[in-house]
């Protein structure tokens, strides 16, 4: 492994979206990530997704690539030893269970604080570790929800509907992934020579819901100032015109925002309309956004009679904002995801040739990478780890399989 993050080490205690998209996007920039499994059953993320391959999921093989898989039963006695004793080895720990169970495990911060006080503690949840929802459970669906996200997502009137991904999972886990990093370092720079306090270990506390609600905008000033609630306004953008779809001859959707003021004039030569710029409905950005349904109409008719590669082709020459709406056969045939890396093939050693997603961001001197995808074996990794790093005999380790700890 190598990238900028080599060197540390972490451990995933993290099942199913958020923790372990944590733990991914650390393993793709070099972290070792050790994720551990409860034995005999794994995560379950090892058989969702909507569909097979030789009755293999193709989720798993992406999420947990790059990653070192163990088992171990953290409900035992001995399984809490052995995690404790890998936690003195690691940089940091990522869990995303319902607040207050590893506490029960006897695997909390303090537990884990004792055996290593600069470990980072990043811990996912739907509401967070603390206030009156911290023992919810929590879903990408709740957070979401609650969060304010789906209420402004949608047509008006309408029910409001979900991004068709565990959208709040996601965000959760790179706002962990960011604070991780700040905690590392913090913990690694901060000596005192500049007045710094040193920073040990800290909990890096992400929630779902507050992740999604990071995401609304200006809409919390508009209600704390104005009382105004924001409403979805279906494939628009509230008050900003133009910047919606408009459909093709050849029946593609397309995207063209033009709603800067340079991009609105070039717009208007483009559709042959210059008039438009002495109309008193679109003269200023504020009107425009006001009449933004006019404004529709009428480039609407100006793409519905030409194809979508030409209306892409014309708008970007002139340097307005325009995009086809793709699919993922879409996006398997555009050069510029080929171009920048984004479409990575990984050798599975059952399902062959996998097509996953590349690495984001890109870093000029230290880029990540995707070296392995994760592997179907239940504890793949358990000699490597527990006989590598804490040393156990193969006789500790078949005794330990024997009783059920890993």
């Amino acid at each position: 492994m190598s990238g900028p993050l080599e060197g540390i080490r972490a451990l995933e205690l993290g099942v199913l979206i958020a923790g372990p998209f944590a733990g991914r996007l650390l393993a793709d920039f070099g972290a070792e990530v050790i994720k551990v499994e409860q034995p005999g059953q794994g995560d379950p993320m090892r058989e969702w997704g909507q569909h097979r391959y030789q009755g293999r999921p193709l989720w798993w093989p992406v999420q947990s690539r790059n990653k070192k898989l163990i088992t171990l039963d953290l409900r035992k006695a001995r399984g809490t030893e052995l995690l404790l004793r890998l936690a003195e080895q690691s940089d940091v720990v990522i869990e995303n269970f319902r607040p207050g169970t590893l506490e029960r495990w006897h695997l909390g911060p303090d537990d884990l604080w004792r055996v290593n006080p600069g470990l980072i503690i990043a811990r996912i949840s739907g509401y967070g570790q603390t206030g009156p929802y911290a023992g919810r459970p929590g879903f990408a669906v709740a957070g979401e929800a609650m969060g304010g996200l789906r209420h402004i997502n949608g047509y008006p009137g309408e029910p409001p509907p979900r991004s068709g991904i565990s959208l709040g999972d996601s965000l959760a886990a790179m706002f962990a992934v960011q604070g991780v990093l700040m905690a590392l370092y913090r913990r690694d720079t901060g000596d005192g020579a500049d007045g710094r306090q040193r920073i040990a270990g800290q909990i890096v506390d992400a929630s779902i819901m507050e992740s999604c609600f990071a995401m609304l905008e200006a809409a919390l000033p508009e209600y704390g100032k104005l009382g105004h609630v924001r409403q979805p306004t279906g494939t628009a953008l509230g008050n900003t015109a133009p910047s919606n779809l408009y459909r093709s001859r050849d029946g593609k959707w397309v995207v063209i925002g033009a709603n800067a003021e340079n991009l609105w004039h070039r717009l208007c030569q483009v559709i042959s309309r210059p008039d438009l710029l002495d109309d008193e409905r679109f003269r200023t950005h504020w009107s425009r956004g006001q009449n933004a349904a006019a404004l529709d109409k009428i480039i609407g008719a100006w793409v519905a009679q030409r194809d979508a590669a030409e209306v892409d082709r014309v708008m970007n020459e002139n340097g307005i904002v325009c995009g086809p709406v793709y699919t993922i056969a879409d996006i398997f045939q555009d050069p510029q995801f080929r171009a920048r890396e984004m479409l990575v093939e990984m050798e599975d050693p059952e399902l062959g040739p996998v097509v996953a997603p590349g690495v984001v961001p890109k870093l000029s001197a230290t880029p990540g990478e995707t070296h392995w995808t994760g592997s179907w074996q239940l504890g793949c990794h358990n000699r490597e780890v527990y006989g590598g790093l804490l040393g156990l005999a193969d006789s500790d380790l078949t005794a330990l399989v024997e009783e059920g700890v890993v």
